[in-house]
């Protein structure tokens, strides 16, 4: 999951107490990427109480920062450049390729096989391991908030935007075949959050207004629960995430409370899910429903969250996420005053969740840039072995470079718009989720894949 759609992070960093441009979890909520005034940062989950700092660069003003899983590619956009995507070798240090677009970059989306550039009026599709262009969606519905979605499923790379400027329509594009899959009412109000499920077969969104959630089936279109967040007052939600096994939706808003939806549903013939949330939880009400006539169990409303969690304010930015840490399930939550809150989570019963740990994600150098106190940073930064991206990234501003692995083959991405098939996709030498692997790529720099179609 890359985690977090809708949450506040393109334009420029702005308001006050504001400290970071944009905070993002990787796709399955195992490092948190943070982009900052000086640079960005990426921290790893792994454990509650401790932090660390991964990595650490220099690039000022950034305001777009994504990580594929675990691997060492990170892409970069700041608002020096706001129409350049730069893709990174974080832990070589290197550039691997940047490209150029007619008009300021949103949002980017990856998984194992697509990489997904939103502009404001286009959409760009380009294949992850060549960076070839695919597609290009032009004239798609004004999106100034670069709000779209990319499942993290690549065997189903499904890709949700706005279908309309004016009401809430949602467009499933299928990334894998270029085709368009649905289009689904979703909201009377434009849409203002999206969220794929870990296994891409169901979509979560939220309306500008933020008064009620609703999961839809993909790629059906169906839809299959509806979750009210409040009718007293409209907010806006900056982010949605499902938890692992999809069993379990959380929305965040501009307010002081975060919401944890339970999606009560029964698993594929009771089979053991271990390893998952749904483990802990009881399935008498799933296991009734799964009797009712599909007209009636086909869509569930749930009028109270199963749990939720009360910040210490409201009105900033935040971006949350459900994960499992260290085998418990966890609700975190960063902040835009530059904090990192995780809360234990019941799945037995739910209710107000109990804070785990508080992180401070900025350390000394940024606090004093900031104006405030040092003392109790939490955070564990980089090691002193670890270069810094100004000492290890400056490379030339021309010219190609390649990077090619034993395996790879060069010739098995698509050429104008083919559709490449699945078999040289789902499987590879080269696993891009391992920290120590170089993801299979053969890019060049100064890339213009913005002016191709």
């Amino acid at each position: 999951m890359e985690t977090g759609e809708g949450a506040g992070g393109s334009g420029e960093p702005d308001g006050p107490g504001l400290r970071f441009g944009c905070a993002s979890f990787n796709q399955d909520s195992t490092s948190l990427a943070l982009g900052t005034k000086n640079g960005y940062k990426l921290f790893s989950l792994t454990t509650v109480e401790k932090l660390d700092c991964i990595h650490e660069s220099e690039t000022p003003h950034i305001y777009i920062v994504e990580r594929l899983f675990s691997s060492s590619l990170v892409v970069v956009v700041s608002t020096a450049m706001p129409q350049r995507m730069n893709i990174y070798h974080f832990k070589k240090g290197t550039e691997i390729c940047n490209y150029s677009y007619p008009n300021n970059i949103l949002a980017v989306k990856l998984n194992r096989q697509r990489l997904v550039v939103c502009l404001q009026e286009s959409i760009y599709v380009h294949n992850i391991k060549d960076m070839k262009l695919l597609k290009t969606l032009l004239n798609t519905p004004s999106n100034p908030s670069g709000l779209c979605a990319l499942s993290i499923n690549h065997s189903n790379s499904y890709l949700a935007y706005p279908g309309s400027a004016t009401i809430g329509e949602i467009i499933v594009y299928d990334a894998n075949s270029l085709s368009t899959v649905t289009m689904i009412p979703a909201h009377d109000s434009p849409l203002a959050a999206l969220t794929f499920n870990a296994s891409a077969t169901k979509l979560a969104s939220a309306s500008e207004r933020g008064t009620v959630i609703r999961v839809f089936s993909v790629p059906e279109g169906l839809r299959l629960f509806e979750f009210r967040r409040g009718m007293k007052r409209y907010v806006n939600i900056s982010s949605l995430s499902f938890s692992p096994d999809g069993q379990f939706l959380c929305a965040s808003s501009n307010t002081e409370t975060v919401h944890i939806f339970k999606l009560e549903q029964l698993g594929p013939s009771g089979e053991d899910e271990a390893a998952t949330w749904t483990s802990y939880v009881g399935k008498m009400f799933s296991a009734a429903s799964s009797y009712l006539p599909a007209q009636v169990s086909g869509m569930m409303t749930q009028d109270r969250a199963f749990a939720t969690v009360h910040l210490l304010s409201s009105g900033q930015r935040n971006v949350c996420t459900l994960a499992v840490i260290q085998k418990l399930p966890r609700l975190l939550v960063a902040t835009a005053d530059g904090q990192l809150f995780i809360y234990n989570v019941d799945p037995l019963d739910g209710g107000e969740c109990m804070l785990a740990h508080k992180h401070r994600l900025f350390g000394v150098d940024d606090d004093q840039d900031e104006g405030t106190e040092t003392e109790g940073s939490e955070v564990t930064g980089p090691a002193q072995s670890c270069p810094s991206y100004a000492e290890t990234a400056a490379l030339p501003a021309s010219g190609p470079v390649t990077a090619t692995l034993t395996g790879y083959s060069e010739d098995g991405g698509a050429k104008k718009g083919e559709v490449i098939p699945e078999h040289e996709l789902a499987a590879g030498p080269v696993c891009l989720d391992d920290e120590n692997e170089f993801p299979p790529i053969n890019w060049c720099r100064d890339g213009t894949g913005g002016g191709r179609s």
